[in-house]
């Protein structure tokens, strides 16, 4: 099955180079406007000048973790309905329940394949 995500805006938050930059081809060759940024408060300004339909937050990064990021996400009547998906290289249950608890709507564990970002995807898409 192809993915075509043709006019989607997806948000990649991560404080590693390779991950935004490997997530950001993947979802541009999909068709995908991608918004990237390196930790919680580059995010949180990018979020109100793009308005992404989709973000990806990685949870281990400087200043402004990804629990900390997704719960200021989710606590805005603005962006709560957004689908806020979670990377870490953390798969533990304890990890997993405290992404559900500041509202997370997925958990992907790094490293994820293109098949797992792209079914996240299908998964929380707003359907036009």
């Amino acid at each position: 099955m192809e993915n075509n995500f043709e006019g989607l805006k997806v948000m990649v938050i991560d404080d590693s180079k390779t991950i935004r930059r490997t997530a950001e081809t993947l979802l541009q060759k999909a068709g995908c406007e991608v918004i990237t940024a390196i930790d919680g408060f580059d995010a949180l300004a990018k979020i109100v000048d793009n308005n992404p339909d989709i973000i990806f937050v990685d949870i281990m990064m400087p200043r402004l973790d990804g629990y900390q990021t997704c719960a200021l996400i989710k606590n805005n009547p603005d962006y709560a309905n957004k689908p806020v998906i979670m990377l870490s290289s953390k798969d533990g249950l304890f990890d997993k329940a405290r992404g559900r608890i500041v509202g997370s709507d997925e958990y992907l564990t790094k490293p994820f394949s293109k098949d797992e970002l792209f079914d996240a995807i299908n998964q929380y898409r707003v359907q036009a």
